[in-house]
């Protein structure tokens, strides 16, 4: 939290931090509050009169030398106040001083870390200062990891679940107050024990809740200790322990289908286009897939844009071998296997969707479910990038004559001329089809004029993104590649220069002139 922008400091004071450390252990100390801790001119905790500070001892792997420390020894912590004063007057003034010596620093220009055990905000003395100076300084509040959540981890069981409700309880409280909230609630965290954990312990036997009762004492800590809350002899309790009732819910095990052959389900494919770049272009519901799989099947430079996890197998190979890659996706799905085939773009767009539903029609395979998620396809992203050359009517084509022949690649290539349709041109060339862009650019010509705006896109989303707007006439075979896609204008195609001296936006009109 930060609230910088609510004070009235004036320039040049130091910044106040109220930073969470965690509940003990020093590796839960979060990145931005080790940071703040080690950056910070002055670094302040609270303690006891014996000195000790358990906030310290948290920070202490990052704290550094030259430091200022400002330790904040309280007056009194749970013995009796001395003469005729009360304990809220003595603690007032103990945190009016406080706040004094903080505000001397900040004055001065310094940084100013206070730790706070947990949380600064929950149930931590960081509060009292924060109160008295964050209207004056520069202030902002770091959270961290709280005792309760420390204890639900070293427990092993969910606090809440579902509609459940969860009731956080100081053990300060009356008993009656305590066995009332703890027998209207499901779930319940009780701090603040030490001296109150008798009464703690009768309260949660009031509610009928003293057997679902556990302890946990410095938790995340070398110290640690968790038990059965009943057993536990109230002696041996610190004021760094907690009671805690966990998930009703947690409490039963959950039911395991009697005819569950296979702890993973029934084995399908997901087709999942990964869109024509990086993790950016990728949609949440390919990411969801992508994550449940166990095995990832496709191109090899498609596999390796997917981050690894040593839980899944990878299976590259040859971008030729769509066929094999198929059948293996299949074969491993029949299995039992969750399996996901990465292409580039829209799975269906050019890509893997259709060679696996072809090769699904076989007897052998007609059982395995089969899933095509859409991505973003290279053609959506290069006019993205342009700006709205697909506006109207266009097509999509292929310049790859692997698969059909060139006389086919002509007669659409001509048919989508005629009718003055935009064109996106997939695959236009390659290492081994170096003439088809030629041709292709010299029968388009035949019925489109020579300026016509042609959208150059390479490696669009990639680190080697380059977009480049020439005319038809113009276009040179020589700039282009497999990893090239050309969109071709009709003849209300406009291009229009950028602005500031940027590159020029090319549009095509969504009305078409009569």
């Amino acid at each position: 939290m930060n609230t910088a922008a609510t004070s009235t400091a004036a320039p040049g004071t130091g910044r106040l931090y109220g930073v969470g450390v965690g509940p003990g252990d020093p590796e839960l100390v979060t990145v931005k509050a080790a940071r703040l801790i080690t950056e910070a001119d002055v670094v302040v905790y609270h303690s006891a009169r014996h000195g000790r500070s358990v906030a310290r001892t948290i920070a202490e792997p990052y704290l550094r030398a030259g430091q200022v420390e400002e330790p904040l020894i309280y007056p009194v912590t749970t013995e009796p106040v001395p003469g005729d004063e009360g304990y809220r007057p003595v603690m007032e003034q103990f945190y009016a001083d406080c706040a004094a010596r903080l505000a001397a620093h900040l004055d001065a220009g310094r940084s100013v870390v206070v730790l706070a055990e947990g949380d600064p905000l929950f149930y931590g003395s960081y509060m009292h200062l924060h109160k008295r100076l964050a209207d004056r300084y520069p202030t902002e509040v770091v959270p961290g990891v709280t005792s309760m959540s420390g204890a639900a981890a070293a427990l092993g069981r969910p606090l809440v679940e579902a509609d459940e409700v969860l009731t956080v309880l100081p053990g300060t409280l009356p008993a009656d107050q305590l066995s009332r909230r703890l027998a209207d609630t499901d779930a319940a965290v009780v701090l603040k024990l030490g001296r109150t954990f008798p009464a703690v312990r009768d309260a949660l036997a009031a509610a009928g809740r003293l057997d679902d009762a556990w302890y946990v004492e410095r938790a995340s800590t070398g110290a640690e200790r968790v038990a059965p809350l009943a057993g536990v002899v109230p002696d041996t309790v610190p004021y760094f322990s907690l009671a805690l009732l966990a998930s009703r819910i947690g409490t039963a095990p959950a039911p395991v289908p009697a005819a569950r052959h296979d702890p993973r389900g029934p084995g399908q494919v997901v087709l999942v286009g990964l869109g024509p770049a990086g993790r950016d272009w990728l949609t949440p519901q390919a990411q969801a897939a992508l994550a449940a799989a166990d095995d990832l099947v496709g191109y090899g430079p498609y596999l390796d844009r997917v981050a690894p996890n040593p839980r899944q197998r990878r299976h590259p190979s040859d971008n030729r071998a769509e066929a094999q890659r198929a059948a293996h996706a299949l074969d491993l799905a029949a299995a039992g296997a969750r399996v996901a085939v990465v292409s580039s773009g829209d799975p269906g767009v050019f890509a893997m969707a259709t060679a696996v539903l072809e090769a699904a029609t076989e007897p052998r395979w007609r059982h395995v479910p089969v899933r095509v998620l859409p991505g973003v396809t290279a053609a959506q992203a290069v006019a993205s990038r342009a700006g709205a050359p697909l506006g109207h009517d266009h097509c999509v084509l292929s310049l790859s004559d692997r698969l059909k022949p060139w006389p086919v690649i002509e007669r659409r290539l001509l048919a989508a001329a005629r009718a003055d349709l935009v064109i996106a041109i997939y695959n236009p060339a390659s290492r081994t089809r170096t003439w088809q862009l030629a041709k292709a650019r010299e029968l388009l010509l035949e019925h489109r004029a020579a300026h016509t705006p042609v959208v150059v896109g390479r490696d669009v989303g990639g680190p080697a993104e380059r977009l480049d707007v020439v005319e038809l006439a113009k276009l040179d075979p020589a700039r282009v590649d497999m990893r090239t896609l050309l969109i071709v204008g009709s003849s209300t195609t406009t291009m229009v220069p950028g602005a500031n001296g940027g590159p020029p936006t090319v549009f095509t009109p969504r009305r078409y002139p009569l």
